[in-house]
Formats: C-alpha cells, structure tokens, sequence
C-alpha cells in the first residue's frame, strides 16, 4: 500500500457541495484514456481523490444536519446536496466504473490490490439502473423526514423538557412508579407521532421495491444483498443464524428475565422493569459530561494500549471530530464518520451519563480507530470495511475495556456493569434476528398492509421476546421497531451487528487468553480496510467469519458462565 500520497488533480479549495464544482473534474475523468495499466492506477488514484472530496463534502453537511435538525438552513443544504449533487454521483460513478472495468487494462491490475474492489465494481455496474437514481434520492429524503420527527420528540417530564436519551436515565430508579411514568411518558409521545411514521414507511417500501425490480430481481431483499456485496454468505444464511439465535439465546434470555423478576419480588415483568438494578442499586452514573466522559475515555485507551490513546487523544480537537451531548433538536442515536479529504473521523453521539453512553463511546471510538488504521491507503474506497467487518472494530472495543472500568466505576460497581453489558449482548443478538428477520418478511412480502406487517412484527415478538408482559400496552408494543432507525434509514443494514458480535465475543475471548497479541491481531486486521473479503479480514484478526449454531453456541456458553460469575 502507497502512503497519504495526494495527487494534484482536486483542487484543495475546491467547493464539492455542488455538481457545478465538481462535474468538470469528473467530466475529465470521464474522457481521459487509458494507454496502460500505469495510466488506469493513475486514473484511480485521482477519482479517489475526487470521490473523497465529494464524499467530504456530503459528511459534513450530515454531520450539520443531525446536530441540529431544526436549523432550516442546514437542513435545506443537506438537501440540496442529496437532491442535486448525490444523483449526479450516482450516475457517474456508474459511468466510471464501467469504464474502469470494461477497460483492455484491467486484468494487469495488481490483484492482490484490486480484487475486491473491482469484484464489487463488476456487481455495481451490473445493477445500475438510471432511473432508480430518484428513487434513492427520495427513499434519502424520507429517511430525513424519519430523523427530523425523532429528533423533534421531547417531553415534559420532572419539571422540564427532556429528550428521548435523557428519558432513559429514569429506567434506572428503584421507585417503579417513577419508572412507569417515565416510560409511558416516552412511549405516548412516540404514539403521538405513529401514523405518520407508518405512512413515511409504507412509501419506502413501494419506492424500495420498485428500485428492485428496475435492477432485474424479483424482490428488494436479493437486490440489498448485491448492493452490499455480501458475497461471502447468502440470505439463507441468515434465516439460520435467526434459527441459531433463537435455539442458543433465548433460554440464557429468558432465564435472565427470571431471575430479574424475582429479584425485583414481581409477579410479571413489565417493559420499565428491564434497566433498574435488580438488587436495589442505584442507577450506574459512569460520567457526569461528556468532558469527564472524554477524559476518562482517554485514560481508559492510553492503558489498554498506547498508539490507541494517542489516536483517540487526536480527536480532542474542540468540537470539531466530537459532538457528544444531549440537546434539543439534535437527531437521535450515534454514529462514527469519515471526512476522506482531510482522513478525519467524527464521533456523534447523545451521551446523557448513562452505561450505555459509555458503551456507544468506545464503540464509535472503534469505528473511529478502525478509520484511522486505514486511511493511509489512497484508494478512499479501501478506507473503510464490509460493515460485517466494520463492527467488529467496535464492538471489540466494548468488551476489551473491561480491565480498565475503573476509570469509571468502583470494583463493585465494575462488576455490575460488566454483567450489565453481557446482557445487553445476549439480549441484542434476539433483537438483531428480530429487525433482520421483519425485514426479510417486509419485502418478500411488499404488498403488504400496515395491519399486517404489525401481525408480523407480534409473531417476531413471540419467537424472540424476554418475557415481558405487554398487557395494556399493545399499541405501544405494536410501534415498538418505530425507535429502529436502521430500517427506515439505512435497510438491511442491522444483521452485520449480529455477524460481528460474535466476532467481537471472539476477539474478547483471544484478549482474556493474551491481551497484547489480540491488540496487535486487532490493529492489523484493522489496518486491511476494505482491501480484503470478510473471511480474509476475520482470519487476519485471528478470528472465524462464522455464524452457525456451533460458534453461537461456544460462545453464548462462554457468556453464561461469565454472567453466572457476575451475579
């Protein structure tokens, strides 16, 4: 791999926000000629270059935008990005691909180098409909519209108004009339905005189906599958790693929901009765902001291991690669992203002091770690990883920081919030079948009324579900998958997290064995990027790309007996 070699071909000052910018560059590229295979590695190397700064551009007029959603200007930018200059990359991206791929050259290409992304270009240029060009534009803007209701959503509750993620810190208070009223606060404001999330959904589906049958398939699922490349395993895959789930951990799930239930000396377990400690312990408070939540997430990395604290610490930029807290206005959930140009990771997150906060920052911060791992390589489109892989990075990084809670907790609350995350683990893997599944039934089934994709999703409930009693609350159990942004957002993207926990599981297992051996097998699959297929890059960490009964089974008995230690 070359290193941070920057060619002169983009402008630096170059404004990548419009397609009157950047088109002529990428009409250039358009029209260039390939004489060798010197002239087509050249040739890419400037398209990355270009394609970085118009995926820059495109970043951070996201990361603006979910910061604050109710700023009209920042939002008509994002936009007017996704609405005029995304379809015109599209397009050309087609265009290019083509011509790289259909070039007398390309079979020179070191294939080392160039296998997988060229086997990715040979899908995409295969699949490429210009007319689902606006289709994607819109299914952008509905998502959009998704986000901008989510983010709107306050309520007034305690004396003032709070957001959703400052609402879960009431999940932990022994009083469980304070958790009832908490919870159905939140669930009655989510109510409130469900016909017309519903509707927002429905038009997805007919437009996503439609995109699909413009690319020559029969259904969305089989054409998500060639759009994200998973040639590594098929759908029927993952219809058995439901089955694995559901055989391997739901009795560890439901025997937990047991043991919290008579813990708590209930006759049912209700949904505000899954966050308190069961054992009358106050709700665990890892941080107080998020500075403290940033100094002491540093502290944690430069003990785990040096080149990791330093790498976190270059984030502590003023704001610029951190936005952290809680606010009004501001979207929900977190997320880790790329700014290509300058090879910069942002961390975005609605940190409220609660675990889990402390969870989704190490977790972005592995994502982040993951990027910077990475970025010297100048192909921009090697600079990432098949999010199988992808998550991996961070959810790794939840587990590895096990030793080093200290930086937040007392021994005894250590203990308490390691088992605390164990089952979070082995609760989310039911949860993640659960959202894969519904969409696997969704767009088999696309036609389908919103009464009975709501039919579909209690049946899921019952296959997948804790042990939690729903009576009197069916229409809020019914829009319960309303808070999953994945579906709406980004489809089909929610089954990897289940592929890559049980890599992640692995990699804590290899650190509990040798903890400076997994680091470095960590970073050097890492370093890989996108470079390499998913068995590849797991080997190269020392792990199995593997998601069967078996693994899941090792590994859910490895969990069990930790948990049972952590009692």
């Amino acid at each position: 791999m070359t290193t941070m070699m920057i060619t002169n071909f983009v402008p630096a000052d170059i404004d990548a926000t419009t397609w009157e910018s950047l088109q002529p560059y990428y009409q250039t590229l358009l029209d260039r000629k390939f004489k060798c295979e010197g002239c087509l590695e050249q040739f890419l190397l400037d398209r990355s270059e270009l394609d970085a700064a118009a995926a820059e551009a495109g970043s951070n007029l996201y990361i603006a935008m979910t910061c604050d959603t109710e700023n009209e200007e920042i939002k008509n930018a994002f936009l007017s990005f996704v609405e005029n200059v995304d379809p015109e990359l599209k397009k050309v991206g087609f265009e290019l691909n083509k011509k790289v791929v259909s070039s007398e050259h390309v079979g020179k290409l070191d294939k080392e180098r160039y296998a997988v992304l060229l086997r990715d270009w040979f899908a995409d240029v295969e699949i490429f409909r210009e007319e689902n060009v606006p289709l994607q534009t819109e299914d952008t803007k509905l998502g959009q519209e998704y986000s901008e209701l989510c983010g709107a959503m306050m309520v007034d509750f305690d004396g003032e108004k709070r957001t959703m993620p400052q609402m879960g810190m009431y999940q932990q208070d022994q009083d469980r009339s304070v958790r009832e009223a908490s919870w159905r606060a939140v669930a009655e404001r989510r109510l409130e905005d469900r016909r017309e999330i519903d509707a927002i959904f429905d038009k997805m589906v007919v437009n996503r189906n439609q995109t699909a049958i413009n690319a020559g398939f029969e259904e969305y699922r089989g054409y998500m599958f060639a759009v994200k490349h998973r040639f590594d395993y098929t759908p029927e895959d993952c219809l058995a790693f439901h089955e694995a789930i559901e055989k391997e951990c739901m009795p560890i799930v439901r025997k937990l929901a047991e043991e919290r239930k008579q813990a708590l000396g209930l006759d049912t377990l209700r949904p505000w009765d899954l966050a308190v400690d069961p054992h009358g312990h106050a709700g665990l408070r890892p941080f107080d902001s998020a500075d403290d939540l940033i100094e002491k997430t540093s502290k944690l990395f430069h003990r785990m291991d040096e080149s990791l604290g330093e790498m976190f610490d270059s984030m502590r930029d003023g704001g610029y690669s951190l936005d952290l807290a809680s606010r009004k206005g501001k979207a929900p959930g977190g997320y880790q992203a790329s700014r290509d140009r300058q090879r910069k990771p942002f961390i975005f997150m609605n940190a409220a002091g609660l675990p889990r906060d402390l969870d989704t920052m190490v977790h972005e911060a592995g994502h982040a770690f993951h990027y910077m791992l990475c970025r010297h390589d100048d192909l921009v489109w090697h600079r990432g990883a098949p999010l199988e892989f992808a998550e991996v990075a961070s959810m790794s990084m939840e587990s590895l920081c096990y030793p080093f809670l200290d930086e937040f907790y007392s021994p005894e609350e250590i203990k308490r919030a390691i088992r605390k995350h164990l089952e979070g683990i082995v609760s989310v893997l039911p949860w993640v079948a659960t959202i894969d599944a519904f969409q696997h039934w969704i767009y088999l089934n696309p036609e389908h009324t919103c009464e009975e994709r709501t039919a579909q999703w209690l049946e899921l409930g019952e296959r997948f579900g804790g042990g939690v009693d729903w009576s009197g609350l069916e229409s809020e159990h019914e829009a319960v998958w309303h808070r999953q942004l994945h579906p709406f957002e980004v489809p089909f993207y929610y089954v990897e997290y289940g592929i890559a926990q049980l890599g992640a599981l692995q990699m804590w297992l290899k650190y509990r064995e040798n903890p400076t051996a997994a680091i470095k097998d960590y970073k050097n699959g890492l370093s890989l990027g996108a470079s390499r297929t998913l068995p590849e890059l797991f080997e190269a960490c020392g792990l199995k790309f593997d998601f069967t009964t078996s693994m899941v089974s090792t590994l859910m008995k490895t969990v069990a007996e930790e948990l049972d230690k952590h009692a």
